[in-house]
């Protein structure tokens, strides 16, 4: 038996820290809403009890550090399953880009498996075991659009934001998240206003969604990368109505409502950039079969 699941990436309209947890982690507060960039896997039942990831980026591991193996050997081993599945993953997001790609990977794996095993498990269920394996594999379970809370896995589901295009542009290089939080100064950061950003959305106000964007984490990486500063200001010159960096970066996003805008934007960006994405917001979270 062969399964098709798609692992859509997500942006972060919003992403606060507020403080460092005694466990380690920081606690945050995120908007987060999936995009219609996606990845593919193509889960296919073993006879060997195995787990096997097959992708053809040399950026993607094929071992215990891939999360979608992570979400397969979690799966296996909580409910004593003994049937092996081959992962192939068919990349489309781009890899370390800020844009939760091996998260929603590891929630597609979640997903497709508890069908490909007859497990029968709900999405709360599933999200619980995605906190597991990393902070933002939750969110990826359900899709759509939330208020993540916590270390990203508490999460709180919000209506789908104002329809719009979302550019997207990544350089070629690799930001480290782990990094990025360490140089972090929570004295000195301007928190972005969550509140408003959840009511713009509730009030589907596009023009007051753009006023609320904003990201704690995007001073260090600009600091760190002048190249992804760069492609902020190619964005902003272009048009767009707001520009953030997404997650940790390096990718930039700008939302655009006008058709004309966003390909003069995108052409704009192809000459100046490795990785550029033009793409709709998916206003729906994930239903299981």
């Amino acid at each position: 038996m062969k399964l098709l699941v798609k692992a859509p990436a997500k942006i972060n309209l919003s992403l606060d820290v507020l403080y460092k947890r005694p466990d380690g982690y920081h606690e945050v507060e995120m908007i987060m809403t999936t995009i219609d960039l996606a990845d593919r896997l193509e889960l296919t039942e073993l006879k060997k009890d195995e787990i096997r990831i097959i992708s053809h980026n040399r950026f993607v591991p094929d071992d215990q550090r891939n999360l979608a193996y992570q979400a397969a050997s979690l799966l296996k081993e909580r409910f004593k399953v003994k049937q092996g599945v081959a992962i192939t993953i068919e990349k489309t997001i781009p890899v370390a880009a800020g844009l939760a790609g091996g998260s929603s990977d590891a929630a597609a794996a979640l997903r497709g498996l508890n069908k490909l095993w007859g497990l029968g498990l709900s999405l709360d269920e599933l999200a619980e075991i995605g906190a597991e394996i990393g902070s933002d594999v939750s969110f990826c379970v359900y899709g759509g659009t939330a208020l993540a809370t916590g270390r990203g896995e508490m999460i709180k589901h919000l209506p789908a934001p104002p329809t719009c295009w979302v550019i997207l542009a990544k350089p070629f290089i690799g930001v480290s998240t782990a990094d990025v939080y360490r140089r972090l100064d929570l004295k000195g950061i301007h928190h972005p206003n969550t509140a408003g950003m959840v009511e713009a959305i509730k009030d589907g106000d596009y023009s007051s969604v753009c006023e609320n964007v904003g990201n704690v984490l995007e001073d260090v990486t600009l600091n760190l990368y002048p190249e992804v500063a760069q492609i902020k200001d190619q964005m902003k010159r272009f048009g767009a109505d707001a520009v953030l960096m997404s997650g940790s970066g390096p990718t930039v996003f700008g939302l655009v409502h006008h058709d004309s805008r966003m390909h003069r934007i995108y052409n704009g960006l192809k000459g100046f950039c490795d990785q550029v994405f033009a793409v709709r917001m998916l206003g729906d979270q994930h239903k299981l079969d």
